[in-house]
């Protein structure tokens, strides 16, 4: 069964060439890709920084994922302004903050707890530029074209993602780490000037200029908390928010064991990197055949069999299969993430317009969140179970989300949603 909010509105099958043609979306596009890979730059060398200077493995850990979980934390207090702030002051200001904050890395020696509330903090904003680039998105492109472009931005994230942490290991080889830092502030400098300049002055509302729901005079931490609960309450938006929240947070728990099953298995060294770099390969070939070839309904139609796709291959970890087995497994477990594009035109489709910006930010702040804790509680079942029966639990688990999801009942044609001051009947 279909988990979708409604029928699909067309089945035209849009084309990448169609999506890049679009300036905006162009614009924002290339510089997400630039500020990934100079986020991914920025992670690892201040993780390396804080290691060196302390010999501490938990600090250097705490270094590299400081930047998730406060994500949340922001997108509750604060999300609304992704609604009510003009889309380019904020995007703009959030490349700004991010090149601000790792100059301040690079070139003042604070102490540790200093430098840790500093990416801290920066984090807390994240969510709201985020927010605003992908509202300005969603309206730049329409129907198909917003999932290839959903598409597109997921493709260059993983290569932008997987570039940045080679770019990082090898610029601190060359720089040190906090010319290594200097180089990530520089990147995120010039996608803020990308931004400034290209981008035209909008007001926070439609993209000809039109104010949606900005008008709202409340408090910024109540608006948005009132946003957040208007947004979970809603029963579809819920679903279909836990829908992509909770398979990727159970994947990335198995991905985060690889390293000790790999060890445990004696491979030889370097074949953990192989099966590492197994996971984003499949998810790049999912995005680009799911995406291009497939038309909207069948993507649909294919949500829960490529939810199944990602979660069944891991349960052969059970077995504890060789290298060989084991990068087939985690490929097709990869290729299965591109369930989530089925998901994204239901999902714009069930949100309130003045409230797209906050529902965007929190769907990534969640996200992200979960990410971060779900190789927290793998890592503490493998403690009983061994890594390759946690392993197997993360494909359960993922399994069993995608018989949730097939409980799911299609309802009829969907109304127009309310404004986000409306309270939101559950569907």
């Amino acid at each position: 069964m279909t988990p979708t909010p409604g029928p699909a509105q067309g089945d035209h099958r849009a084309t990448y060439r169609e999506v890049l043609a679009e300036p905006r979306f162009r614009l924002l596009f290339s510089t997400r890709a630039v500020s990934i890979t100079a986020d991914a730059l920025r992670i690892t060398t201040f993780s390396i920084l804080v290691y060196s200077s302390t010999g501490s493995t938990l600090l250097s850990a705490v270094a590299f994922g400081i930047g998730f979980i406060p994500q949340l934390f922001g997108s509750l207090l604060l999300g609304s302004l992704a609604d009510r702030l003009p889309p380019r002051a904020l995007i703009t200001g959030g490349h700004a903050v991010t090149c601000a904050a790792a100059l301040l890395l690079a070139l003042v020696r604070m102490p540790i707890a200093a430098s840790l509330g500093v990416v801290a903090l920066v984090s807390l904003a994240t969510p709201v530029f985020h927010g605003a680039s992908s509202r300005l998105v969603a309206q730049s492109l329409k129907g198909d074209a917003y999932v290839l472009g959903r598409s597109l931005n997921n493709i260059a994230g993983a290569g932008a993602q997987l570039f940045g942490l080679a770019l990082g290991g090898a610029a601190v080889a060359a720089l040190g780490p906090r010319r290594a830092l200097a180089v990530s502030a520089v990147l995120h400098l010039g996608c803020a000037l990308a931004v400034r300049v290209r981008l035209p002055r909008l007001r926070p509302g439609q993209p000809d200029g039109t104010p949606g729901g900005a008008g709202d005079e409340s408090g910024a931490v109540l608006a948005s908390l009132r946003g957040a609960g208007l947004l979970l309450r809603g029963r579809t938006v819920r679903r279909l928010m836990l829908a992509q929240w909770l398979p990727p947070a159970f994947v990335a728990g198995a991905e985060g064991l690889i390293v000790a099953y790999a060890g445990e298995r004696h491979f030889a060294p370097g074949w953990y990197a192989v099966l590492m770099g197994c996971l984003p390969v499949g998810m790049l070939v999912g995005d680009l055949l799911v995406g291009r070839l497939l038309r909207p309904r069948a993507r649909e139609r294919l949500v829960v069999p490529l939810t199944v796709l990602a979660g069944l291959p891991l349960l052969g970890f059970a077995a504890e299969p060789g290298v060989g087995v084991s990068s087939c497994l985690l490929l097709l477990t990869g290729f299965g993430y591109a369930y989530g594009l089925g998901l994204q035109r239901p999902f714009l489709d069930a949100l309130p317009p003045d409230g797209q910006g906050q529902a965007f930010g929190l769907l990534g702040s969640g996200g992200m969140t979960l990410q971060g804790l779900g190789p927290v509680c793998l890592g503490s079942v493998a403690a009983g179970l061994g890594t390759g029966g946690a392993i197997a639990v993360a494909g359960v688990t993922v399994t069993l989300t995608a018989c949730w999801m097939l409980t799911w009942h299609r309802c009829g044609t969907p109304q127009p949603p309310p404004s986000a001051g409306t309270p939101r009947p559950a569907v």
